[in-house]
C-alpha cells in the first residue's frame, strides 16, 4: 500500500512519537508499505509521522544515492524505537530536503557520525555507528520521530526568509508528484 505523505503544517509532524509496542499489529506489512511509499516518492528516508502515524519508526533506503556514493546501493534498513546515544564532535553542512516539505531545500549542519540503538524489523536489538551521508539521513528521520523537521535546524534568518514559502505549503500551494495529505 502506498501511503500519502503528510505535509508540513500537519500537527503529527510536531509531536514526539510514541514507542512501537512489540505486538503492534501488522508491523511487518507497515514497514513494507513504508518502503514502497518511499520508493514511489523517490525519497531516501521516511518516518511514521510522515504517513500520519505517531510511532517511533522510520525507514532509510539509500540506493538512490549510489551514483554519488556506490557503497550506498544496498543500504536499506528499518529503525524501530531508535535512540541516538552519541554524536561526533565534528560536523558538516549539506543541503537537505524533505518529502513533507515539497519544493524547499536548505543547508543543514549535522554531526558527521552517530551511534544509534534500535530494533530492526525482526525485533533484533542493534547498536551501530554510522557516518557521512548515512548518519545524516538517519538524523533527518530521527528528527521526525522527535517532532522536528529539517527547517527547524536552519538559522533564524533563513527560517524568516522561508516563512512565506512554508506558509504557502500549509495552505496547499505547492507541487509534488506523489500522494499527499494536509
Amino acid at each position: 500500500m502506498i501511503y500519502p505523505i503528510v505535509i508540513y503544517g500537519n500537527p503529527v509532524l510536531k509531536k514526539i512519537a510514541l514507542p512501537v509496542p512489540k505486538d503492534y499489529p501488522n508491523l511487518e506489512q507497515l514497514i513494507s508499505d513504508m518502503f514502497q511509499t518511499l520508493e514511489k516518492a523517490d525519497g531516501v528516508g521516511l518516518a511514521a509521522p510522515q504517513i500520519g502515524l505517531s510511532l517511533r519508526l522510520f525507514v532509510v533506503d539509500l540506493h538512490l544515492m549510489a551514483d554519488e556514493i556506490p557503497s550506498l546501493a544496498t543500504f536499506k534498513k528499518a529503525f524501530i524505537n531508535a535512540r541516538i546515544t552519541s554524536y561526533s564532535d565534528d560536523d558538516s553542512i549539506r543541503e537537505e530536503g524533505c518529502l513533507s516539505i515539497p519544493g524547499i531545500s536548505e543547508s543543514v549542519r549535522r554531526p558527521n557520525s552517530i551511534t544509534i540503538n534500535y530494533y530492526d524489523e525482526n525485533w533484533d536489538e542493534k547498536t551501530e555507528t554510522f557516518s557521512g551521508y548515512v548518519a545524516r539521513a538517519i538524523q533527518h528521520e530521527y528528527d521526525h520521530i522527535d517532532g522536528h523537521v529539517f527547517v527547524d535546524k536552519v538559522s533564524l534568518i533563513r527560517r524568516q526568509m522561508l516563512s512565506s514559502k512554508l506558509s504557502a505549503i500549509t495552505k496547499g500551494k505547492f507541487n509534488c508528484r506523489y500522494k499527499f495529505k494536509m
